[in-house]
């Protein structure tokens, strides 16, 4: 399991920000909190699950043992996250559905 960090380097409201994102949603979060990030800060409803990250946030990251990564590595691997997470949501609801049907 791994956390990537790209350097897509994007200026807004003053800052410099760049995107993380992990192998499973409950890594991204457990690293997203050991480097300061709060949960409600997660980009669920992106396209693209992810941390938004300062350039000072991003450089604890890759300290911290975080992985540079590139613009493909890193959709590749949003685009999971966004699988899982669905995949998550999802399963509520078919565990109520089954009870409905016994």
């Amino acid at each position: 399991m791994a956390v990537y960090i790209d350097d897509e380097c994007i200026e807004w409201r003053g800052r410099i920000w760049c995107h993380m994102v992990a192998d499973t949603p409950d890594e991204l979060h457990r690293f997203a909190a050991k480097v300061g990030l709060k949960r409600a800060w997660f980009q669920s409803q992106s396209i693209y699950p992810h941390y938004d990250v300062t350039l000072s946030v991003r450089a604890k990251a890759l300290q911290m043992g975080a992985i540079l990564a590139d613009r493909e590595v890193l959709i590749a691997c949003a685009r999971e996250l966004k699988r899982q997470i669905t995949a998550q949501q999802a399963e509520p609801a078919q565990q109520l559905s089954l009870l409905l049907t016994v």
